[in-house]
């Protein structure tokens, strides 16, 4: 490839050169003919004339004016002639004897002219008019033209390497997917964790490329297709790796915004071309990213659903199942919307198989991590097994940038060795981004944020039949100021109305407290109540769980959510009412349980809320001791640091390691210290803070 790009750009500086050259020589021979020939207006030569100066001239008729020609009785200087371009290049000489000037064709001219010629002596001639002008101003416009057009044509000839079809042109019709040497996939199945069912599908596609025979033998038709669906960062990209890795086979991947132009046509030739490529190589894999691009349903284009992209779709579905044969060849693509695909790419014969790739479990989600941890050192207080846990709905590309950005924080912080708090600071970082360690917040905000977030985790912890508190906090992060992060105790596929209930009673945990405490309410629990009420809506419209309204299905279709109906409502006013009347009685009921249990445990929840001031953040074993004994347990403070500028992470890390030494000479030990439980009566203030989740 290198060879041809040198050969390319060569020979169109060449082919440039010759242009130039070509061009410069007709104007020295047309234009440029008149070089060293001073250039006169028609009243300095009358003048030159009257003056003696002209020794003799002629006169030849043209096109509505006559040409004049003559020399000068000694030299002149060209200097102010309107000699420019290359004409003023081209023209070597500073003392000129020659002139020429145009004059008008009419008697009074010609009449003056003659006069003047006798009155001073000077020779005059004529000259017939030229017969072959016409000719010579053709073959002048003409010749720099077919030039032109000719230099070009060879360029891009030549960068095709053969001319005609391979030309520059033809180049917008070739497709851009380059095949994979099968040598330099080191991609295998044992490199995607977390996704051991869809592997076991795929595993029959690599059998189909490794030996068809056997299965041509028995009859079998081979799969034309498969389609990998899933939200994004499932892997279905390094599924796809893996199968052509497996199969040692060669691997054709695009886009499938790749195929689609400006030019009409150019997609459907690009496929052609993919393909073409794909049956040559075959066995083979064609890997089509993003297939929703250029896939979706017919006839919701413009120009009458006949626009570029779907003359390219009708390319790949004739390339699928159409009169060619494509044995060997098996197309997997990716998508996240299936359901805006065109239904003939989604029958049998085309797309055979649709495999889901969804969210891992947490024995997936701790594969994966031990996947993406093999290169890092981890300190050996990690526990993966436990960040899984606390990692529910994170899919493969979160979990490793999970690891990535603990790696990143803790060579930052000088260490050689990625801990708990790393790990921790970078499930914050991702969550709700990095910590706000110069947001001021007053004593009163602080102690409002540190009891509404003890009111979540309190509730969490009595009623924990479904879920865990794994972490309550009142560091500001982005636009909140703490959050308590509950998690389910398993993956949970499906929510029972009492794990709805118990759900929307941690919700209104915080607000219950606030109320306890201080009988006063803030802002913060606005974000709450966005997620209760929208938790509540789906119990009455969707999940069928109030009598009221019957087991019935009012909102939440499948494909098509509720705001994407534009607000259109398929029911009566009367039923929006009472649907409304519904999700105030499941908030109510949830509150007024949230209330009941903080007043129950008034006494736990202060000392949640007074340990939240004391460190700003607990686990969920720090939670746990509080909630059984009133007392926990402190980390050390290396774990708390957020590693903050450069020159101020490194300054507090060398002093805190100076005061570790000190501690350990004198053999010191961090004291369990029990809390105190009565808590001061706080003042009542309108102010505000931002909290949870």
């Amino acid at each position: 490839m290198k060879k041809n790009n040198g050969g390319f750009f060569r020979s169109s500086f060449l082919y440039v050169i010759i242009f130039l050259a070509v061009i410069a020589g007709i104007y020295s021979f047309v234009g440029g003919s008149s070089g060293g020939t001073k250039s006169l207006s028609s009243s300095d030569f009358v003048k030159q004339l009257s003056d003696k100066e002209i020794d003799s001239f002629s006169i030849q008729p043209g096109n509505d004016v006559y040409t004049v020609t003559g020399t000068y009785k000694s030299s002149q200087k060209t200097s102010t002639g309107n000699n420019s371009g290359l004409n003023a290049l081209i023209a070597s000489q500073s003392q000129t004897t020659k002139f020429s000037t145009s004059v008008l064709a009419n008697d009074a001219s010609l009449k003056q002219i003659t006069d003047l010629a006798k009155q001073t002596n000077t020779d005059m001639t004529t000259k017939p008019a030229a017969s072959s002008g016409f000719w010579l101003n053709l073959i002048i416009s003409i010749v720099p033209l077919l030039l032109i057009v000719g230099v070009f044509y060879l360029m891009m000839s030549q960068s095709g390497g053969k001319g005609g079809q391979g030309g520059m042109m033809g180049n917008f019709g070739k497709s851009k997917a380059k095949p994979s040497d099968p040598k330099d996939n080191k991609i295998r199945f044992e490199n995607v964790a977390g996704s051991d069912e869809e592997k076991e599908e795929l595993v029959e596609v690599v059998e189909f490329l490794k030996s068809p025979k056997k299965f041509v033998d028995m009859g079998a038709r081979i799969p034309k297709g498969v389609l990998l669906e899933g939200p994004p960062g499932t892997g279905k990209t390094l599924l796809a790796k893996a199968v052509a890795g497996e199969a040692s086979v060669p691997f054709f991947s695009m886009s499938g915004s790749d195929f689609v132009e400006m030019f009409v046509g150019v997609g459907a030739s690009r496929v052609r071309d993919l393909f073409e490529q794909a049956k040559k190589a075959a066995p083979a894999i064609i890997f089509i990213d993003e297939i929703d691009a250029v896939g979706r349903r017919r006839g919701s284009g413009v120009g009458g659903g006949n626009d570029e992209r779907e003359q390219t779709l009708n390319q790949i579905l004739i390339e699928m199942d159409g009169f060619e044969n494509s044995e060997g060849v098996i197309i997997l693509a990716s998508t996240n919307r299936s359901d805006v695909l065109d239904p003939a790419l989604l029958r049998s014969g085309r797309f055979d198989r649709k495999i889901l790739v969804g969210a891992p479990d947490v024995k997936g989600r701790e594969a994966i991590l031990k996947v993406h941890a093999k290169n890092k050192p981890l300190a050996p207080s990690v526990d993966l097994k436990a960040i899984a846990h606390q990692t529910p709905g994170y899919v493969g590309a979160d979990l490793e940038n999970l690891l990535n950005e603990a790696a990143l924080l803790a060579a930052r912080r000088d260490k050689k060795l990625i801990d708990s708090a790393d790990l921790d600071e970078a499930e914050d970082r991702i969550f709700q981004g990095p910590a706000k360690a110069n947001r001021a917040m007053s004593e009163l905000e602080r102690k409002t944020t540190a009891f509404h977030e003890a009111g979540h985790a309190l509730v969490g912890l009595v009623r924990s039949n479904a879920s865990v508190v794994r972490k309550v906090t009142i560091v500001p992060r982005g636009r909140i100021g703490g959050y308590a992060l509950m998690t389910p105790k398993t993956d949970r596929y499906n929510i029972r109305y009492s794990e709805a209930k118990e759900q929307l009673a941690g919700l209104m945990g915080g607000r219950a407290a606030e109320l306890a405490t201080f009988d006063e309410a803030s802002s913060g629990a606005a974000n709450d109540f966005q997620q209760a009420t929208n938790l509540a809506r789906q119990m009455v419209t969707a999940y069928g769980m109030s009598e009221k309204l019957g087991m019935v299905q009012l909102e939440g279709n499948a494909s098509v959510g509720y705001s994407e109906q534009g607000g259109a409502q398929s029911y009566s006013d009367e039923t929006a009412a009472l649907i409304d009347e519904e999700v105030r009685r499941l908030t109510k009921e949830a509150f007024d349980e949230a209330t009941k249990i903080l007043t129950e445990h008034k006494d736990k929840l202060a000392a949640i809320a007074n340990a939240l001031l004391d460190v700003e953040s607990l686990d969920e074993k720090q939670i746990k001791d509080i909630y059984e004994t009133g007392s926990f347990t402190k980390k050390g403070e290396e774990d708390e640091d957020d590693a903050k500028s450069f020159d101020e992470t490194k300054a507090s890390l060398d002093h805190k390691e100076d005061e570790v030494e000190e501690q350990e000479e004198k053999g010191s030990a961090e004291p369990t210290k029990p809390l105190d439980q009565d808590d001061d009566q706080a003042e009542k203030s309108d102010d505000t803070t931002d909290s949870d989740k």
